[in-house]
């Protein structure tokens, strides 16, 4: 027979504790704020949002809001087909509305996807300490909503538009005259060359729809981000004529991926890059395109380079 419970006062005397158990919810702010600062943003969104006023009142604190990151979390999903949905897109413009209200202008850094202009204007208009934008895969963010972030956003050092089709050339050329600070830009398109992976996650449309002026904004870029130290155009369009404007007008350049440039040759990166002092790394194109595709119209090109190379596969 199992032995009778202990009164609990007995309990705890008997272990050497006394008084009653800690109330969580009677934290001071200031506690709480220290303990929710050592948490991610989702965990912050998906916790202690939900606990009581007082947790709530904590979680929107503006110390808590310097930066809002999502990235983490796209990075550890698979990519889902319902992200490119509307309510996908508007749940994460909430949420980054939300976010910017409760930063009280310290909002420095934003990671985020599938956001859109709404969201965005709303971060031109209260967040002037903004320094790093990573907005990926946003097929709702336009040249509006990105002219807005160049002319109030000066601090910025840090741009991610890799997957924007809405975002033009035009765009580029406002951020380089208005943001003297920017150090890093990534401008990836989707894989042009083997769309295949993208089928069926992203809208078709969408994948068609894969912005073509690689040497137009290879020109914006070297006219007017002379500070650049780091660039990414993966699957860009651009030809030697592009990639010659940047190394011309980026000297500091000190990382440059090329992957998947598929109208650059050998020749054409050695002779543009020359003159790169400072460059330590570059990602060369190193595609590979089957023979079974070099016939079809679409890579009509690449019959030339099979021809003269002679070989099965061609890679950089």
């Amino acid at each position: 027979m199992a032995a009778p419970e202990q009164p609990a006062a007995a309990a705890a005397d008997s272990s050497g504790e006394s008084g009653p158990s800690p109330d969580w919810a009677e934290l001071t702010h200031k506690c709480l704020t220290n303990v929710l600062s050592r948490l991610t943003a989702e965990q912050l969104w998906t916790g202690p949002m939900l606990v009581c006023k007082s947790w709530l009142r904590a979680s929107a604190d503006p110390s808590l809001h310097t930066a809002f990151d999502l990235e983490a979390r796209f990075e550890s999903s698979r990519e889902s087909i319902r992200w490119w949905s509307p309510e996908f897109e508007r749940r994460v413009d909430a949420m980054l509305r939300s976010a910017v209200g409760w930063s009280d202008g310290s909002l420095a850094a934003i990671r985020a996807r599938h956001c859109s202009d709404h969201a965005l204007d709303l971060v031109a208009e209260r967040c002037p300490n903004l320094q790093v934008l990573s907005i990926k895969s946003c097929q709702s963010v336009t040249n509006a909503s990105m002219a807005r972030i160049a002319s109030r956003c000066a601090n910025l050092r840090e741009l991610d538009i890799s997957y924007c089709h809405e975002v033009s050339h035009k765009s580029l050329v406002l951020i380089g005259r208005n943001c003297p600070n920017l150090k890093v830009l990534k401008r990836n398109l989707m894989n042009w060359l083997d769309p295949s992976q993208h089928e069926g996650v992203v809208p078709t449309e969408y994948l068609n729809a894969c912005p073509q002026e690689g040497d137009s904004e290879a020109a914006a870029i070297g006219k007017y981000m002379p500070q650049l130290e780091h660039l990414e155009i993966r699957f860009s369009k651009l030809t030697a004529k592009g990639l010659t404007s940047i190394c011309d007008g980026c000297l500091d350049l000190m990382h440059l991926d090329l992957l998947g440039c598929a109208n650059l040759t050998s020749r054409d990166i050695v002779n543009a890059t020359s003159n790169l002092k400072n460059l330590q790394d570059i990602i060369k194109p190193n595609f590979y395109i089957p023979r079974s595709v070099l016939h079809t119209e679409r890579y009509g090109h690449w019959q030339l380079y099979d021809q003269r190379f002679q070989t099965d596969v061609f890679r950089i």
